[in-house]
């Protein structure tokens, strides 16, 4: 089969970024997996494809049933991204869909700085510094961005000012993104409370009990990112916010 494109994947390992791989690969493209446990990569790929999914370094593009690799990247430290995609052979890159991201509540007077200096450092320094690498590989296939925002990159309120802006400034990046590289599609997609781990770990610090019946699926705000990946090339989806 010849495939459509290659994708590489943020927070492949979580739920929305799990979900958009599986979407993506039943539509029979090539995938990129990346993530900060190679052992959590390796049961995501498997959870797509048998046999056994290419190693953790990329090195040409796939043949035949070889669909997926996995890359294993620490996006907590962004000045060490590109040593670390150094030995890389990565293709042309038809699409990036940033899903990974942290979240750590804390109120102006409380958040010590580690709070802010992690959050901004995962959902925007560390964005920035991986698409700024990848931009030559996007550029040749005139790709699609897209950054996974939060309806805290729209509005900020009390108690998620550091996780706040990080998603403004992500907001941010991808707008300038936009404007400097017209040849590159750029979207950013602001979900609203979405079932995951993510949702778990907040509502245990809001001291809340956690279902996912209450929100939105992964699955669902995968859907509309996927879609924006399918919109025609002589149109942009620049900005979608998704709620439940």
């Amino acid at each position: 089969m010849r495939f459509v494109g290659t994708y590489l994947i943020t927070g492949a390992t979580g739920g929305i970024g799990s979900a958009v791989a599986e979407l993506l690969y039943d539509a029979g493209h090539s995938l990129i997996l990346v993530g900060r446990s190679a052992e959590r990569l390796e049961e995501t790929a498997m959870r797509l494809v048998s046999p056994t999914p290419l190693a953790v370094e990329p090195t040409a593009h796939p043949t035949g049933e070889e669909r997926v690799w996995t890359l294993e990247l620490d996006l907590s430290d962004p000045l060490r991204i590109e040593a670390s995609l150094a030995g890389a052979d990565l293709p042309a890159l038809d699409g990036v869909v940033h899903s990974a991201g942290v979240v750590e509540l804390g109120t102006v007077a409380e958040a010590p700085p580690g709070t802010w200096v992690e959050q901004l450092l995962v959902n925007a320094a560390a964005p920035a510094e991986l698409t700024r690498l990848l931009l030559p590989l996007l550029r040749t296939a005139r790709g699609h961005v897209v950054f996974v925002n939060s309806g805290s990159g729209l509005r900020a309120r009390g108690g998620w000012a550091a996780y706040a802006a990080s998603k403004h400034a992500l907001r941010a990046l991808a707008d300038a993104l936009r404007d400097e590289e017209p040849e590159i599609r750029v979207t950013s997609v602001y979900p609203g409370r979405t079932a995951s781990e993510m949702q778990r770990k907040v509502r245990d610090q809001e001291g809340e009990a956690y279902d996912p019946a209450d929100y939105m699926s992964a699955r669902t705000v995968a859907t509309v990112i996927v879609n924006t990946l399918a919109t025609p090339r002589d149109a942009t989806v620049t900005d979608v916010s998704v709620r439940g």
